[in-house]
C-alpha cells in the first residue's frame, strides 16, 4: 500500500511535468558520452564571448521549446514540405542562434554517435551560457531526455505566453505547465538579458486604448526613450531595444529595478505589478542570492515539463531534422 501510495503521490506532483523527476538524472552520459558536458560548454564559452546575445537568445528558445509539447527540442526542427513547424511560427520568427545547438550537436555526434540527445544539448547549453559570467552553474540541469518526433507551427500559439498578457491570463498559462505564480514572477526576471522587438509593444507608446494614447503605467521617461529607438511605423518589424536598458548582457536583478519604477518594457512585464503578491515578490527578487537560488528553482521545474524518456521518442542525428 504504501508503495502504491507513492507512486500515485509521483503521477498527482509531476504530472504536468512529464513523469517523475528520477527519470531524468545528474551525468547521464558518464559512462556512454564522458566528455558530453564539457564538449557543451566549451563551445557554449567559445560563442558567447564571440557574441554576447547568445545566452539571452538560449534562454528564450529554451523556454519556448519547454511550453510546446515539453523541453523534446521540437523548437529545433526544420519546416517540410509537408509541414511548417515550431520555429516558423509567428511567435517563434525572432528566434536566433540554432547554429550555436546545431555545432555542439556535431561536436557530439562525432564524439559519441547517437548518444546525446538535443533536447538535453538545449538544456545545456542555456545553463552555460547564462552562468558563464559568473564562472559556475547557476542551476542543475538533470539529463536523459529525448528528442520528439512532432513539430507545428499551430501548436506555439496556444502555449507560449504573450508580450501583451495581463496577470491572471499569464497566471493561467503557467499553470497548465505545472508552473507557479511565484514560477511566473522569478522566470520573468530572465527579461534582464536580451532585446525586445518594437512591435511586440509598440501599441503601449502609442495606441494604447485605440485612441492613440499611452500606456499610464508606462514611466514618461522611459516612453519617451522607447519613442526615440522605435518609430511610430507599424510595418517597422525590425527595431528592437535592450530589455534591461543598458544591462542587457548582464544576469542580474536589474529587471525586478526597472519594473518597480514602471520601466518593465512589455505589457507582460508591467503585470507583474498588478497584483499584490507578485508585486511583494518583485520587492524580494531585488536581492541578487534570493533571485539566483529562485532562479534556479523555476528553471528546474520547468526544465522536466512533459521530457520524453526511456523509449520514448528518439536521439536525433541532426537537431534540425527528424530521423528516417
Amino acid at each position: 500500500m504504501k508503495i502504491k501510495f507513492i507512486l500515485l503521490a509521483c503521477v498527482v506532483v509531476f504530472g504536468f511535468l512529464g513523469g517523475c523527476q528520477g527519470k531524468l538524472t545528474k551525468n547521464f552520459y558518464k559512462h556512454s558520452c564522458p566528455r558530453a558536458e564539457s564538449i557543451v560548454q566549451q563551445i557554449v564559452s567559445q560563442r558567447v564571448l564571440a557574441d554576447p546575445r547568445v545566452p539571452a537568445r538560449l534562454l528564450r528558445m529554451h523556454f519556448h521549446d519547454c511550453f510546446v509539447r515539453g523541453c523534446d527540442g521540437s523548437i529545433l526542427l526544420n519546416s517540410t514540405a509537408t509541414n511548417t513547424a515550431e520555429k516558423d511560427a509567428l511567435i517563434n520568427l525572432n528566434l536566433a542562434s540554432f547554429d550555436v545547438i546545431d555545432q555542439i550537436k556535431a561536436a557530439l555526434e562525432n564524439a559519441c554517435p547517437g548518444t546525446v540527445s538535443c533536447a538535453d544539448i538545449l538544456a545545456l547549453a542555456t545553463r552555460d551560457a547564462v552562468s558563464l559570467q559568473y564562472k559556475r552553474s547557476l542551476w542543475v540541469v538533470l539529463t536523459g531526455r529525448r528528442d520528439g518526433r512532432v513539430s507545428t507551427a499551430a501548436e506555439p500559439p496556444l502555449n507560449i505566453p504573450t508580450p501583451v498578457m495581463n496577470f491572471t491570463q499569464l497566471k493561467q498559462n503557467f499553470a497548465r505547465k505545472g508552473l507557479s505564480k511565484q514560477d511566473l514572477i522569478v522566470l520573468s526576471g530572465g527579461h534582464t538579458i536580451g532585446l525586445g522587438h518594437c512591435f511586440l509593444f509598440r501599441s503601449r507608446l502609442y495606441n494604447f486604448t485605440g485612441r492613440g494614447d499611452q500606456d499610464p503605467s508606462l514611466d514618461p521617461t522611459y516612453a519617451a526613450s522607447l519613442k526615440t529607438q522605435c518609430p511610430n511605423n507599424n510595418n517597422d518589424f525590425t527595431s528592437f531595444v535592450e530589455m534591461d536598458p543598458k544591462s542587457s548582457t548582464n544576469f542580474d536583478t536589474l529587471y525586478y529595478s526597472n519594473l518597480l519604477q514602471n520601466k518593465g518594457l512589455f505589457t507582460s512585464d508591467a503585470a507583474l505589478l498588478t497584483n499584490n503578491d507578485a508585486k511583494n515578490a518583485v520587492k524580494q527578487l531585488l536581492k541578487t542570492e534570493r533571485f539566483f537560488n529562485a532562479f534556479a528553482n523555476s528553471m528546474e521545474r520547468m526544465g522536466v515539463i512533459g521530457v520524453l524518456t526511456g523509449s520514448a521518442g528518439e536521439i536525433r542525428k541532426k537537431c534540425w531534422l527528424v530521423n528516417s
